[in-house]
Parts: structure tokens; C-alpha cells; sequence
């Protein structure tokens, strides 16, 4: 079986994807964005990101609003997607917004399919703080592919779940158990292996419509034990919650369900983080 699989794929040619005509080019894969989330966290400048769902866009307009109220508020960061996408509004969402917003639009992706090389990046997802190994690696073998030959930036994400209090989409569809929000040291050591792989950045999520927050103590012991870039996001509805994340170590403050609901809130979200 070995000598089968090295006469298919040799080790002169391990860019070959089965399906594909030839090689995927071995081109550098780009550290625009990630350069500059980089320099932010460097210099202490929190950084405010919208998470848009989809599924959870009412109307064109309303999407058109939300961008408008971006712009205006000066918002840093767009984050598109999803656990569960079933509108089949992905790929025009991120139209929309690009024709609506100069701001960068990131992919937050719930499962392979969304990809779109109009975003600028994608947030390449490893769920550290579960132990299911499609979600570890699994997944990621079959986007690498389109990822390289979509040409959009791919950021190593460690992504860890934090128990918000309710069970939400993420931790369903991903089947595994939230670190228990009360247990700060688990999150900051496995924060901690993330970065030791290489993983570019740490994204601690409460999932949407978590009835809490995750606490300042677990994410002062996360920020405290990693050097790259922090996101935090799940249950932050209020400009004291966001503050209270920033102030605790979190370097970008991703807000989705309560920006949904009300697009005005984004000027005070921006002005208390800053």
C-alpha cells in the first residue's frame, strides 16, 4: 500500500491534489493583515470587530446599514460567518460588504465551504480546547487546497470555547465540551500550546448568544501566558462589557448578536475600547 501511495504522489510533487490538473503553484502565502493586527496588539491599540452572520441578515439594506455604520464609527475589522450557514448569502454578503465598506473582511468560517476569495483573509480555525481531530487538523487538510489557490491571507487561529452559560451553535455543531468559565489556567495553558505550535493569533469565543461574557480573570491569565494577538467574543452586548475585555488583555473585541440587533451601538463599542 505504501509503494502504491509514493507512486501517485511523490515526494518531488507534494503540492498534487488528486482532482486537480497540475500542482497547486508554490506561491508565499500573504501576512498583510496579520502584519498589521500584529503591530496594533504591539503598540496597545484595541481593535473593534464586527462579526456579521449570514444567516442572521434580515435584509440587503440591513447589511448595507451595518457597513455604513462601520465606516462611521471607524470599526477596524469585519468578521463573516458562521456555525450554520443555510441562506446561501455567504458568498454575496461578502459582495456587499466589500462594495459597501473599505474596512478588511476577514472569514470567521464554520466548516470549509465558506471561503471566498474576495475576503481579504480567513481565520484559519483550530479548535485547541476541544479534542475532536477533525476540527484540529481534519478539516484543514481538505481547505488547504482551495485556500492556496483562492490567494486570500490565512491566519493560524488557536480557537478555544469558553462556557458562556448556555449552549450555543459552536459548541453543538462541533461537538465538544467549553472549557468551564471558572477555569481560567486550563484556557491560559492551552492558549500557551496554541503558540508554541505557531498558531498567529488566539481567539476565545463564548459562542453566540452566550448569557455571559468570558471573564476578565480568564482572559488576564490567557493574554498574560501568549505573545500574539488576542481575540475575545461571545455575550459582549454593552460598552462597559467590551472595555471590561480590553482591559483585561484582549486585543481585538469581536461583537456579532447585539450589533445585529442594533447598528448605532457600534460608535459607543468603539469609544469605550479606545
Amino acid at each position: 500500500m505504501i509503494c502504491c501511495c509514493f507512486q501517485k504522489y511523490s515526494f518531488k510533487n507534494l503540492l498534487f491534489v488528486e482532482g486537480l490538473t497540475s500542482p497547486i503553484a508554490k506561491t508565499t502565502l500573504k501576512r498583510n493583515l496579520i502584519n498589521h493586527i500584529l503591530a496594533n496588539a504591539a503598540a496597545g491599540k484595541k481593535q473593534l470587530a464586527v462579526l456579521i452572520d449570514p444567516d442572521s441578515v434580515s435584509s440587503e439594506q440591513d447589511l448595507v446599514n451595518t457597513c455604513e455604520a462601520c465606516n462611521k464609527s471607524g470599526a477596524d475589522l469585519i468578521l463573516v460567518g458562521g456555525s450554520l450557514i443555510t441562506n446561501g448569502f455567504f458568498d454575496k454578503c461578502i459582495s456587499i460588504i466589500k462594495k459597501h465598506s473599505s474596512l478588511p473582511v476577514i472569514i470567521f468560517p464554520g466548516n470549509i465551504m465558506q471561503v471566498n476569495p474576495e475576503a481579504d483573509a480567513i481565520l484559519f480555525l483550530s479548535l485547541i480546547s476541544g479534542r475532536n481531530p477533525d476540527l484540529l487538523i481534519g478539516k484543514h487538510v481538505l481547505a488547504a487546497p482551495v485556500l492556496k489557490k483562492s490567494g486570500i491571507e490565512v491566519i493560524p487561529t488557536g480557537y478555544i470555547i469558553v462556557d458562556g452559560g448556555r449552549i450555543t451553535s459552536v459548541s453543538y455543531m462541533s461537538n465538544t465540551t467549553p472549557i468551564p468559565s471558572d477555569k481560567a489556567a486550563i484556557a491560559a495553558t492551552t492558549a500557551l500550546a496554541g503558540e508554541m505550535l505557531g498558531l498567529q493569533s488566539i481567539y476565545m469565543d463564548a459562542g453566540s448568544g452566550a448569557l455571559q461574557p468570558i471573564s476578565t480573570e480568564m482572559i488576564q491569565a490567557v493574554k498574560q501566558n501568549i505573545s500574539v494577538p488576542l481575540f475575545v467574543g461571545g455575550g459582549i452586548r454593552t460598552p462597559e462589557q467590551a472595555k471590561a475585555a480590553c482591559m483585561a488583555g484582549a486585543d481585538i473585541v469581536v461583537v456579532g448578536n447585539a450589533i445585529e440587533k442594533n447598528p448605532e451601538l457600534i460608535p459607543s463599542l468603539k469609544a469605550a475600547i479606545q
